[in-house]
């Protein structure tokens, strides 16, 4: 027999010699049994491939009847072939069936033979089937062949996956590519359906190269990205700004021991060892490992599974030289976006021309990367669990933003059916197109005030096509998150003009720079924060680096200079700092009055309401805001004091719950009281049923994504306000926990229209 490290990588090498030829799939499997049990000095080779339904098949033999192939079957669990398929573990047997688990199958003539070695073909952890050989002769294969059989077992996954048996498949009535057929079901976030392939945020390192040409070079390869891997670990724990104890300090320090376990390294150089470059070593280590963890029953190994899959792939991007996001890279026109989580400022690096959907692992709906998203008219579905695990940059992928479903490499049958719903949802848009001159009026002669959000020059165009009254909220810090550097004042001047040119006659109001939490800037040094979305940002950034807020009120009022000017500062928590931030607007005017530059026409100065501590301020900032505008998003999380981007929290508290509409009802009471118009432009208001109760409350008018312009107009003119009136305010001192179902017990008996 050749020596242990020779033999696997000749066999290697003539498996790629066998794969580039040109042949059919089944002739291809013949000759890999062939070479498989020359090379094991077997007398039988044999190939089973998963079916769907956990049924195990025979592809392909060297040694038993070739009358059995395709015809005899075994399940998990069934026979030693589905024991090794069912506990993703090798099986190495000096006398086959004196084990408990062997079954003789007779149309297979394999009763001659004693020795047996199985071991499962294993890809990500999945098992696609099992490879086995056989010797009549008793005997126990040494661990060098168990090696060299799992290294091979490593190429035949790659050949299952890649889809290289699909002529089998369609001759032999099976899916062989069962598992590149996954649906999830997610919580969708963002309106729309998006069909296209997946492109994944952080690239998966490919391995194409799976035959190592030089051993030693391979294993300093391993080596060097071993140790800046570590390296990187231990700065990124070193550099993090969390308490020194705590729970999360030991979960931190699981991360970082994993990354110095010395029989991790030493398995990956085992695998080298096999004939296997570095990148197949890893992917070899990885898919052994998560194949193991996935069957634990210990909740605490399998939670850990995620750290290692994390190890793995920042070790083969290490190995691959591969840095940054996809959105550096080329794009499909029709690209799909998956993520583990992602940031808005991640978001904003893609081309908005060819990102069509957004998949996040994490994500919930009031997180800023999902109000971006809406922001975009991008689909998007989040808490999506293990996608990232199963999707391959490629696979075709089917998006629904309205149920949360997520298709990858959908059959046939599913991707018509999505073809045909999105006619149905282009007809429905359609009817929208058409209210877009009406006014929202309700049945009982109540006027509602649509504006949308906005936040980029592209989003303009939907002041046109929705029929919108103005924009109740332009978030300006996004033209800062996409920038490479601080925006100058020109470029600055040049962006407020382009808004509001294209709003000609109607209101914009411009939100100042927002930064902090989840939203920051690259050129922006910022101190780690422990919670973040408490800490220094928006208004409290702006007093306290007065240069940044000046230069921004100065190009918006320069911007204005002849028109309407509409200010508004966010997370404002006491009326102090509201009278800082206005006294800094009205010097800029009179600094540019100064200097002969014309100054706007009118100005009105508002302030959002998302802190707590201001409601009970309301009596002395009313009299000093010309307009106030609920930010119901970060309100809803610091009422509740939950972390709305904590998926585990996402949907605990429903914002139709009594205590927040009771909270908004007296913000609305208070505000009219004093004659301060007030705006709802947080994501409650674009849906039709919150909407609903937020007239109810008394309001009129509300800020919202534009894609749900023409939903929220077809529920305003089938409802009647008063009536809305009635309802709502008999619910606020109720103790249920949400009145979402009362309340949609009342559209239903009143034939209010809630299609979103």
């Amino acid at each position: 027999m050749q020596p242990a490290l020779v033999g696997p990588r000749i066999l290697l090498k003539r498996l790629r010699e066998v794969m580039a030829e040109p042949e059919t799939a089944q002739t291809r499997l013949d000759k890999i049994a062939g070479l498989i049990a020359s090379n094991m000095v077997a007398e039988v080779c044999s190939i089973y491939v998963m079916r769907p339904g956990g049924v195990l098949e025979l592809y392909a033999t060297e040694g038993l009847n070739r009358s059995a192939v395709h015809k005899s079957t075994l399940g998990i669990g069934e026979g030693l072939v589905g024991v090794i398929a069912g506990d993703a573990a090798p099986l190495n047997l000096s006398n086959a069936q004196s084990h408990p688990a062997f079954k003789y199958l007779p149309e297979t003539g394999e009763e001659i033979y004693s020795s047996f070695l199985g071991v499962p073909i294993l890809r990500s952890g999945l098992t696609l089937g099992v490879l086995t050989v056989q010797n009549r002769t008793e005997r126990t294969y040494s661990e060098e062949e168990v090696e060299a059989m799992q290294t091979t077992a490593m190429v035949l996954a790659e050949v299952i996956a890649a889809g290289d048996l699909e002529e089998l498949a369609d001759a032999f009535d099976a899916d062989v590519g069962h598992v590149r057929s996954h649906h999830f079901a997610g919580t969708a976030l963002a309106d729309g359906i998006a069909l296209g392939h997946v492109v994944l945020h952080q690239p998966r390192v490919e391995v194409t190269n799976l035959i190592a040409e030089d051993l030693t070079a391979e294993h300093l390869r391993l080596d060097e990205a071993v140790e800046k891997l570590r390296s990187s670990v231990d700065r990124m724990l070193a550099d993090n700004d969390l308490a020194r104890t705590g729970e999360h300090q030991d979960v931190l320090e699981t991360y970082r021991m994993f990354a110095h376990d010395r029989g991790w390294v030493r398995r990956l150089g085992e695998a080298v060892d096999t004939g296997l470059t570095a990148e197949a070593a890893v992917e070899r280590v990885q898919s052994d490992t998560r194949a193991k963890l996935m069957r634990s029953n210990d909740p605490y190994l399998r939670e850990r599974l995620h750290d290692l899959d994390d190890l793995a792939n920042r070790l083969l991007r290490i190995l691959a030289g591969v840095t940054g996001t996809a959105a550096a890279g080329v794009l499909p026109r029709d690209a799909i976006v998956i993520a583990a989580s992602m940031g808005p400022a991640e978001l904003l690096d893609y081309d908005r021309e060819s990102i069509r959907g957004l998949v996040l692992e994490e994500g919930g709906g009031n997180s800023h990367v999902t109000i971006v998203a809406r922001a975009l008219g991008i689909p998007m579905v989040g808490e999506v669990e293990s996608i990232v695990e199963v999707a391959d940059t490629g696979d075709a992928i089917i998006v629904d933003g309205q149920t949360g479903d997520i298709h990858i490499r959908p059959p046939s049958t599913i991707e018509d059916a999505y073809v045909e719903k999105v006619r149905l949802y282009a007809r429905r848009q359609k009817q929208y197109d058409l209210l877009k001159d009406e006014p929202a009026i309700t049945t009982d002669g109540v006027t509602i005030s649509i504006n949308i959000n906005a936040g980029l020059v592209v989003d303009l165009p939907h002041l046109e096509e929705t029929g919108a009254d103005g924009i109740g909220l332009f978030r300006t810090e996004l033209q800062f998150m996409i920038a490479a550097g601080f925006p100058r004042m020109d470029e600055q001047v040049s962006h407020y003009k382009a808004v509001l040119d294209a709003a000609g006659d109607k209101p914009v109001v411009f939100r100042t720079i927002d930064i902090g939490a989840d939203k920051v800037l690259p050129y922006l040094r910022q101190a780690k924060e422990e919670n973040p979305a408490l800490g220094w940002r928006a208004i409290r950034m702006a007093l306290d680096r007065p240069a940044l807020l000046r230069l921004q009120v100065r190009a918006l009022i320069k911007a204005a200079g002849g028109r309407s000017l509409r200010v508004m500062f966010p997370m404002v928590s006491e009326v102090d700092e509201f009278r800082r931030a206005r006294e800094v607007v009205e010097h800029e005017v009179e600094f540019i009055r100064a200097r002969g530059h014309a100054v706007p026409a009118e100005l009105k100065i508002g302030a959002m309401i998302e802190v707590p501590a201001l409601l009970w301020q309301m009596p002395a900032l009313l009299p000093l805001t010309d307009f106030i505008s609920i930010g119901s998003n970060d309100l809803m999380q610091f009422i509740f004091a939950y972390d709305r981007g904590d998926p585990r929290l996402v949907n605990r508290y429903d914002p139709l719950s009594p205590p927040l509409l009771k909270l908004l009802s007296e913000i609305i009471s208070q505000a009219g009281e004093h004659g301060v118009p007030v705006t709802v432009c947080g994501e409650l208001a674009s849906d039709p049923l919150e909407a609903l109760a937020l007239i109810g409350l008394g309001l009129r008018s509300i800020s919202i994504v534009p894609a749900a312009v023409g939903p929220i107009k077809t529920m305003i003119r089938s409802l009647d306000a008063a009536k809305a009136r009635d309802v709502v305010i008999k619910l606020l001192d109720l103790p249920d926990h949400s009145v979402r179902n009362r309340l949609a017990e009342f559209a239903k008996s009143h034939n209010i229209s809630l299609n979103n």
